[in-house]
């Protein structure tokens, strides 16, 4: 669809007929109702392809014409998606009640018979073109509604996101972790998801949700999180509680990005020969998103400075997660985080390390910062 009228004020209005004659007694009655731009042809097939390019907002049209019948360009208009519900009404001459019926079949609103009658014609012209714009004031209502719809949407989406940044930065607070660790996996997660040809939303829910990976760790004790020193078995088992944690603070929601959330924090620590924890699952019995997170959370922490060990360089660590792979990491995450290693560096580079981070302040290392066995 392209033009909308030569004068914005006006109504268009296609007569098809082959009797120019026709044309200008239409013009003429129409001359005393509302503005029209008139559009004569006087064949249907001239008539079907110029409105298959334009808008209009009436069509009257004979029902015997040399080629295309009036029928047949009902048809035809019906099938073009911007003029499936504009008013049409055919003219004939004939008598045959079987051309009424198929007219209205085929999709006429309205058919008078010739001769036609001047008050008649202007009457019903003037009715069609009220329906018409009913329908445009609705498309225009529905618009609006749907952008409305479309603000308030990404309003609630926005702050969901806030919320949840906000509560991973509280959960990273209480540990070694910085704020940029959290923001660095959710863009290395997003990375591995195009790389593996997820589509584009799937690469946003990822990105919005990996942060929240650690969230369980507000749930445990400062006495083990914070612990100086080696943890013992016990301990040990208590720090993998923070997947069981974060997947019950997380889920039961009804919202998607929660829910993929909640099973990233819950699974980011399995591994794909099973040895991995909570619940010791192997291979694909991993959701892809725990299995994308468990490689941009070990790539960062192995190249970030703690305060238990200096930052990796990258060679070695792209080496690490190589080696790892049918073991700790699945193969297709590392493959596709490769293909992206330069912006994954970039990343890197763009977004260091915070100045200082809780542990340091506290002038010590956790021990739970081993609880990845990295």
């Amino acid at each position: 669809m392209s033009e909308r009228s030569p004068e914005p004020e006006q109504a268009i209005l296609v007569v098809v007929d082959d009797d120019p004659l026709v044309h200008e007694l239409v013009r003429h009655i129409l001359a005393e109702g509302p503005a029209f731009h008139v559009e004569a042809f006087s064949d249907a097939e001239a008539a079907l392809t110029w409105l298959r390019a334009h808008d209009a907002d009436v069509v009257i049209t004979d029902y015997q014409m040399p080629g295309l019948s009036g029928t047949d360009l009902i048809a035809g208009v019906r099938r073009e998606p911007h003029l499936a519900d504009i008013p049409i009404m055919m003219i004939t001459a004939s008598a045959d009640r079987a051309v009424r019926v198929a007219a209205l079949t085929t999709g006429a609103n309205d058919v008078l018979s010739k001769p036609i009658e001047p008050a008649e014609v202007r009457a019903r012209t003037t009715n069609m073109l009220a329906i018409r714009r009913g329908q445009r004031l609705m498309a225009l209502r529905s618009s609006w509604l749907e952008q409305e719809v479309r603000r308030a949407t990404a309003a609630i989406a926005a702050r969901e996101r806030e919320t949840i940044l906000r509560l991973s930065k509280a959960a990273e607070y209480r540990d070694w972790e910085t704020g940029s660790h959290i923001i660095r996996v959710s863009l290395y997660a997003r990375l591995i998801a195009r790389g593996l040809g997820l589509p584009t939303e799937e690469q946003e829910m990822l990105f919005q949700a990996a942060p929240m990976h650690d969230v369980g760790k507000i749930g445990i004790a400062d006495a083990i999180l914070l612990k100086a020193g080696e943890l013992n078995a016990a301990e040990f088992e208590a720090i993998k509680e923070h997947t069981v944690i974060g997947h019950r603070i997380l889920g039961g929601s009804s919202s998607s990005l929660l829910q993929t959330a909640a099973d990233i924090a819950l699974t980011h620590h399995e591994r794909v020969d099973g040895t991995g924890y909570p619940r010791r699952l192997r291979g694909e019995a991993i959701p892809l998103h725990g299995r994308v997170v468990a490689v941009a959370d070990t790539f960062d922490a192995l190249t970030s400075r703690r305060p238990y060990k200096a930052a990796w360089p990258a060679p070695l660590a792209w080496e690490f997660l190589r080696q790892h792979v049918g073991t700790r990491f699945d193969a297709g995450c590392v493959a596709a985080f490769e293909c992206c290693h330069t912006e994954a560096e970039q990343i890197r580079a763009t977004l260091p390390d915070d100045s200082a981070d809780p542990a340091q302040r506290q002038g010590s290392a956790p021990a739970s910062a081993a609880a990845d066995g990295l």
